[in-house]
């Protein structure tokens, strides 16, 4: 009877994960991306960028936007948000007096119940429209981001291509440590093998919307017509919570591959990245009870079939064995689509490890719930606020 239950159990985890692998496989070939601009971008494009204890990677953003082609009428606005480490000295030679850039100071605390980048980047918003009232397309940017000289321009031509008011360039997630290589591919991971992203991109359905905060480009007018960032002050994803207000609204929004234009390495730490993902994992799946649900259907479907590959026998293993490498697939198909031609032999490694990633990604939801019971969560050292709006 075991032994029947548990044929049954892997061929259904099986079966799931092909279909994801075959999702994921869809997705790569299909999702729109980045290409070079046929033609200058001549409407007024303002780049805005939160910067709190960015001084090492900060630099390196600002010496990209300098170099941007194809985009005639660009501004670029770093709001550096209470930093301790010389961040806005760093940016403003960085900047070497490029008439373009202007670096902002504030020692502000964000209002109660904002978060901090939110906060951030509701200012930088005003200050893009003090500057410039007729400003039609406001880029955020996170500050350890790296663009290609045409990326910024190229974002603008397929939002505006698209008749989007939200477009998403996803960056290469960047890993080097360990622990980033297990976890990070799993962002994109997470919604390339579960939603078909050309449908999701053509509906206005907010369950449906992809976002990432990294880089987000959108139509000025949308964005001031939702609130801007004060619609999402106290949220841990704003970025995603952005996307279903436009959506709510009436606003499409779409997600595209980023590859050979937008890369980004998010942590350079296990304990940067864990504090990362516990600032808002215990928000991902609803709550205790569906994020309980999440990792185990999880388990069952990407690290049960490897499990019973190698401790049983017969037609079980041969599902285990389908199972495995159907997960395998999938990781590989979403990473080639992040990183384009920079896909490589660790690509591949890191994607036969993906029952482990599994593991490592719910030991980040159970810390997420835990630190948050506990009221401990916070980001760039300030404490998360205790409720969303």
């Amino acid at each position: 009877m075991r032994a029947r239950l548990l044929a049954r159990t892997t061929a259904t985890a099986s079966v799931l994960a092909t279909a994801s692998a075959a999702l994921s496989v869809f997705n790569s070939r299909f999702m729109p991306s980045l290409r070079s601009p046929d033609h200058d971008v001549t409407e007024r494009v303002v780049v805005c960028i939160p910067a709190r204890n960015e001084v090492a990677t900060l630099p390196a953003l600002i010496g990209d936007l300098t170099r941007q082609r194809s985009c005639t009428n660009l501004r670029v606005i770093v709001l550096d948000d209470d930093s301790t480490d010389g961040t806005a000295s760093a940016a403003r030679a960085a900047a070497d007096g490029d008439p373009r850039i202007r670096v902002v100071t504030s020692g502000v605390a964000p209002p109660a119940g904002w978060t901090g980048k939110a906060a951030a980047c509701a200012e930088l918003a005003r200050l893009a429209d003090e500057d410039d009232p007729m400003t039609s397309l406001i880029l955020f940017v996170d500050a350890d981001v790296r663009l290609e000289p045409e990326a910024v321009a190229a974002a603008a031509r397929v939002l505006r291509r698209r008749g989007a008011s939200l477009l998403c360039p996803w960056p290469e997630q960047l890993a080097e440590s360990t622990v980033e290589r297990l976890v990070q591919p799993l962002l994109a991971w997470s919604w390339m093998s579960t939603l078909p992203v050309p449908l999701g991109n053509a509906t206005l359905a907010p369950s449906m919307a992809v976002a990432c905060g990294q880089f987000m480009a959108f139509d000025a007018a949308a964005y001031r017509a939702i609130g801007g960032h004060s619609r999402v002050a106290a949220s841990a994803t704003e970025d995603l919570d952005l996307a279903r207000a436009l959506r709510r609204r009436g606003f499409s929004t779409a997600v595209a591959s980023g590859a050979g234009f937008v890369r980004c390495r998010m942590y350079r730490s296990a304990a940067e990245l864990r504090s990362g993902y516990s600032r808002w994992l215990w928000s991902e799946f609803g709550g205790p009870a569906g994020s309980a649900a999440a990792a185990l259907a999880l388990t069952a479907v990407y690290v049960l079939p490897p499990i019973t590959a190698l401790t049983s026998s017969g037609v079980t293993r041969r599902l285990g064995l389908a199972g495995y490498l159907a997960g395998t697939v999938s990781r590989m198909s979403t990473r080639r689509s992040e990183v384009g031609l920079r896909f490589g032999v660790v690509d591949a490694v890191d994607a036969a490890l993906h029952p482990v990633s599994i593991l490592a990604f719910v030991g980040l939801v159970a810390e997420s719930h835990v630190r948050r019971r506990r009221g401990s969560l916070s980001w760039k050292s300030r404490p998360m606020p205790r409720r969303e709006p």
